[in-house]
C-alpha cells in the first residue's frame, strides 16, 4: 500500500509527527494547488515538499540560488534513502550528463537546479520531457525587490508558469515582510494562492546584545563556555574577517576566515573542513552561510551590525537548526550605524531604494537598543504578535536598571553648544574628561566652560551614554561632517526647559563577566556529567562514521538526536527507533554501530548492582542468549529468576531481535501448558496462578509464560 504523509516522516525522516502547518501545506500541494511558505530558518520548509516528492510519481524540482545548500541537502536525502540530485556550475559535463539520464529514466524524486541553470541551453526543454509534478522555489525574497536580498536572475521564474500551467509552485522563504509577500506572488504568477505563515519564533534561540567596545576578550570569554561547539561569527569587511580568525587562532582556537575575496578553492576547503567539524569557528562576511544546512551550528555572533532585521533572522537562524539549545549574540556600537549609513549613501541604489534600505536599518538599529523582550521585537517584525516575554533574552534575563541622566545629558549637549556643533563623539568624551591632548589644546577646548566637567565619568562610561543618548534622539549626527553631533529640538528642551532623561544604568565589563559567573553553575550533577560524556563519545563515533563516508557529521545525526540518545540511552532497535531524527534507514545504516557504543559506555560507567541503561539489563540477558546458555543457567549467571527471563526474551522478540523461544521448552511441556490454557479458556493478560493450579503446580511460571508467549507470537 502506498505510504501516508505520517508514515514517510517517520520511515524517511525519523520524526513521530509534523510541526505546525507542515501536513496542510503537503495537503495543499499534493491536490495540485500552489502557495508561498514562511518558516523561519531551520523550521522545516524543505519537509513541505520533499513528503510530497515521497508521496506522488514523478519529479520534484527545486530551485535554489545556494550551491554549497544544493549538496548538503542531496546527501542529506541519500543518507535517508531517496534519490535525490543536483544540477549547478559546480558539475563536469559528464556529471551532467549522469544526472540527465537518471532524470530521464524516471530514477529521481527530487532535483535540485540554480536558476541560471534552468534558464540555459535546453533544460527548460528537458523538463518538459520529464515527468515534472512539483516546483519549489526556495529562497523565494529573492525574487522582489523589496526582500533584502534581490537578485535579478530570480525574475525569470516569472515564466514558470508560461512554460508549465499546470505543475504547482510552492514558494518557500524564512524572512519577507508583507510587501515581499505581496511581490513574490505577484512575480511568480500566483497572485491568488494560498500564504502559510509559521510562527517564526525560535525559542531554542538565546538572543543576546553587548556593547562593541573590547568585542575580542568578549568573544575569547564566550567560547570558553563553548568549547568545542561550532559557530559563526559574522563582520562587515574582508579585513576584519582576517583580523579576527588570525587573533582566535593566536588564541588557540580552531578558525579560520570566509569571504569573497578568497580564491575559490580555499574558500571550499574552509568550508568543508567546518561542515566536517575539522575546525570549530567560521569567521565569516555574509558570503558564508546561505548555502550551509548544518545543524549542528550551536551558536552565531554578529561582530558588526546587519542592515536589516531580515539579514539578523536568516543569520542567526543558521544557529541551533536541529531544535537544540543556541547562542546568538549581537555586537552594537554606534560606530556600526556610522557604517552602515555610509554604505547606503554612497551605494548606487535609486533614492527609492536607499530610503527602503535607511528604513530597515532604523529598524535593526531599534532591535539592538531595546529595553524590552528582544524576542518580541524580532516577531512582530514578521507581524507576529506575542503575548509575553521570551526570557531567553538578555533584557528578559537582567532588566535594566535606569536613572535620570539630565544631568549628564545637559553636560554633553553644553559641550556640542560651546563647541560649535564640530565635534564627534571621541573629542567631546575627552573635552568632558578634561583630557590635554593636542588636538583639545590646538583647538582652545581646554578653556571652555565644560571642559572636564565630566570628570566623574570614565570614558567608556561616557562613551556608553552618549550612544544611548544619540539612541533615543537627545542629540542627532551630521555623517557628511565628519560624524559631528548636532543639537535639535529635544536637546534644547534638555538644555534650557530642564526636560527629564533617562539612561540605563552603565555596567563595567568586569562587572557583567562576574555576573554571569554566578549563573553558572559550579559543579554538574554526576547524571548530567555521565550523559555529557556519553554525548561526547557518541559525537565521536559520528565524526569518525562521517570521514569514512566522506560526508558532514550532522548528515549521519543532528546533534538533538545525538543528545537524545544520550539522555535516553537505547539499546535496541524498537528503542533507537523511538529517538527524534532516527528512521528505518537512518537504523539500517548507522543504528547498531550506536546501540553497541551505548552498551560499551554503559558497561564502562555502571557499577555493580545499579543499572545506567533503561534496557541494559535486557541487553545482558540477549549476550547469554547469544552465547548459547539455557535458562536455567542464564537466570542462574544473572541472579533472576526463570519467569523473568522468559520475560527479557520476549521482550527482546517483539522489538525485533533474533530470538527463538520454541526451542527454549520441551515439546511436551509446551502441549500440556496450551492444553491446560485451552480447558480453562485462558486469555491473555489474565492471572497465571489459576493455570499454574491446574497443571497442579508441576511447571514452574516461567514455563507457562514461554509457551503462552509462543503461542500468542505465532
Amino acid at each position: 500500500m502506498p505510504l501516508t504523509k505520517e508514515q514517510a516522516l517517520k520511515e524517511y525522516f525519523g520524526y513521530d509527527s509534523f510541526r505546525p502547518q507542515q501536513a496542510e501545506i503537503i495537503d495543499t500541494v499534493l491536490r495540485g494547488e500552489d502557495c508561498l511558505v514562511l518558516m523561519p530558518t531551520g523550521g522545516g520548509k524543505s519537509v513541505c515538499y520533499q513528503v510530497p516528492a515521497l508521496l506522488q510519481e514523478g519529479l520534484t524540482v527545486v530551485i535554489s540560488p545556494l550551491i554549497a545548500l544544493m549538496k548538503d541537502q542531496v546527501e542529506a536525502l541519500r543518507a535517508n534513502g531517496i534519490e535525490a540530485a543536483y544540477l549547478n556550475s559546480s558539475l563536469s559535463s559528464s556529471e551532467q550528463d549522469s544526472v540527465f539520464w537518471k532524470a530521464k529514466l524516471g530514477e529521481l524524486k527530487l532535483l535540485y537546479v540554480a536558476p541560471e541553470r534552468l534558464f540555459s541551453g535546453n533544460t527548460m526543454e528537458h523538463f518538459k520531457q520529464w515527468n515534472v509534478r512539483l516546483f519549489a522555489v526556495d529562497e523565494a525574497h529573492c525574487i522582489s525587490s523589496w526582500g533584502h536580498d534581490f537578485r535579478p536572475e530570480y525574475r525569470q521564474l516569472s515564466s514558470l508558469k508560461d512554460h508549465f500551467p499546470g505543475i504547482p509552485v510552492i514558494a518557500l522563504t524564512a524572512t519577507a515582510d508583507r510587501v515581499t509577500r505581496r511581490d513574490i506572488l505577484g512575480q511568480l504568477g500566483v497572485k491568488s494562492a494560498p500564504t502559510f505563515v509559521a510562527s517564526f519564533d525560535r525559542p531554542n534561540l538565546s538572543l543576546t546584545v553587548l556593547p562593541s567596545r573590547k568585542r575580542l576578550p568578549q568573544i575569547e570569554q564566550f567560547l570558553k563556555k563553548h568549547p568545542n561547539q561550532p559557530g559563526i561569527i559574522y563582520c562587515l569587511s574582508r579585513k576584519t574577517t582576517e583580523t579576527v580568525a588570525a587573533s582566535l587562532q593566536s588564541r588557540d582556537f580552531r578558525a579560520e576566515c570566509y569571504h569573497a575575496g578568497l580564491p575559490a578553492a580555499q574558500r571550499s576547503r574552509v568550508q568543508e573542513r567546518f561542515l566536517n567539524d575539522d575546525i570549530q569557528i567560521i569567521v565569516a562576511t555574509i558570503a558564508f552561510g546561505m548555502g550551509i544546512d548544518k545543524s549542528n551550528v550551536r551558536w552565531v555572533i554578529h561582530y558588526n551590525l546587519p542592515p536589516n532585521v531580515e539579514s539578523f533572522y536568516q543569520e542567526i537562524g543558521r544557529a541551533g537548526r536541529d531544535g537544540a539549545p543556541a547562542d546568538t549574540v549581537l555586537f552594537y556600537g554606534y560606530q556600526d550605524i556610522i557604517m552602515r549609513q555610509d554604505m547606503i549613501m554612497n551605494s548606487e541604489q535609486s533614492a527609492e531604494q536607499k530610503e527602503l534600505l535607511q528604513a530597515k536599518l532604523n529598524r535593526m538599529k531599534q532591535y539592538a537598543e531595546a529595553d524590552l523582550c528582544r524576542r518580541r521585537i524580532l516577531l512582530s517584525y514578521f507581524n507576529e504578535a506575542v503575548e509575553k516575554d521570551c526570557g531567553n533574552c538578555d533584557v528578559c534575563q537582567n532588566p535594566r536598571t535606569r536613572f535620570d541622566g539630565t544631568l549628564l545629558a545637559q553636560k554633553a549637549l553644553s559641550g556640542i553648544a560651546r563647541t560649535g556643533e564640530r565635534v564627534a563623539m571621541g573629542m567631546l568624551i575627552d573635552i568632558l574628561r578634561g583630557s590635554r591632548n593636542r588636538a583639545v589644546l590646538d583647538r582652545g577646548y581646554d578653556r571652555l566652560p565644560t571642559f572636564g566637567v565630566g570628570r566623574d565619568q570614565r570614558g567608556d562610561e561616557w562613551a556608553e551614554y552618549l550612544s544611548q543618548m544619540l539612541n533615543s534622539g537627545v542629540m542627532d549626527i551630521a555623517y557628511d561632517e565628519a560624524h559631528s553631533f548636532k543639537l535639535n529640538a529635544l536637546s534644547w528642551q534638555i538644555l534650557k526647559e530642564g526636560k527629564k532623561i533617562e539612561l540605563v544604568k552603565f555596567i563595567p565589563l568586569a562587572e557583567r563577566k562576574a555576573r554571569e559567573e554566578e549563573l553558572i553553575p559550579k559543579e554538574k550533577p554526576k547524571q548530567e556529567i555521565i550523559r555529557d560524556a556519553l554525548f561526547e563519545q557518541l559525537r565521536l563515533l559520528r565524526k569518525q562514521m562521517a570521514d569514512a563516508l566522506n560526508v558532514p557529521p550532522y548528515v549521519i545525526f543532528s546533534d538533538k538526536t545525538i543528545a537524545e540518545m544520550a539522555q535516553k540511552r537505547p539499546v535496541s532497535e524498537a528503542q533507537m527507533l523511538d529517538v527524534s531524527g532516527v528512521g528505518a534507514e537512518k537504523y539500517r545504516r548507522y543504528g547498531e554501530a550506536f546501540v553497541q557504543e551505548i552498551v560499551k559506555f554503559a558497561k564502562e560507567n555502571t557499577k555493580p548492582g545499579t543499572r545506567v541503561v533503561k534496557g541494559m539489563t535486557y541487553l545482558m540477558t540477549h549476550e547469554l542468549y547469544e552465547k548459547g546458555f539455557t535458562l536455567d543457567d542464564i537466570a542462574q549467571q544473572r541472579g533472576l529468576t526463570t519467569s523473568t527471563v522468559v520475560a527479557h526474551l520476549v521482550k527482546l522478540r517483539d522489538e525485533g531481535h533474533d530470538i527463538q523461544l520454541r526451542p527454549l521448552i520441551s515439546d511436551r511441556t509446551y502441549t500440556e501448558v496450551l492444553a491446560a490454557a485451552d480447558e480453562m479458556n485462558f486469555k491473555p493478560g489474565e492471572p497465571l496462578a489459576p493455570l499454574f493450579e491446574l497443571l497442579g503446580e508441576r511447571i514452574e511460571y516461567g514455563m507457562i509464560r514461554l509457551a503462552l508467549a509462543i503461542r500468542e507470537g505465532a
